[in-house]
């Protein structure tokens, strides 16, 4: 098993920056598949980003292509959430999670972390 730590989160006016760290201990890291997930209104929750396994593939949801980068060390176990020129509608608290299956799948992820807070003012 693998389990999930976020990082990172914090209050920031819009337009700024925040750099979200998912740092995974256990199981071998370079299995899995990771990816960014958010609560939002009428959606149990929206799949923001995701990165396969070696990091060779990516996936954005529509509202943050161009504005969030996601990536990922492997020898440091350590996926990364880069979020530019943020908007208050990014405020959310934001989980990574795992899966051994197909990357771009939401409903493959399996194994989550507590999550960290996003907060942009206006």
């Amino acid at each position: 098993q693998v389990q999930l730590v976020e990082s990172g989160g914090g209050l920031v006016q819009a337009g700024g920056s925040l750099r979200l760290s998912c740092a995974a201990s256990g199981r071998t890291f370079s299995v899995y598949n990771i990816g960014w997930f958010r609560p939002v209104p009428g959606k149990e929750r929206e799949f923001v980003a995701a990165i396969s396994r070696a990091g060779g593939n990516t996936f954005y949801v529509d509202s943050v292509k161009g504005r969030f980068t996601i990536s990922r060390d492997n020898a440091k176990n350590t996926v990364y959430l880069q979020m530019n020129s943020l908007k208050t509608e990014d405020t959310a608290v934001y989980y990574c999670a795992a899966t051994e299956r197909w990357y771009s799948l939401p409903t493959s992820y399996d194994r989550w972390g507590q999550g960290t807070q996003v907060t942009v003012s206006s």
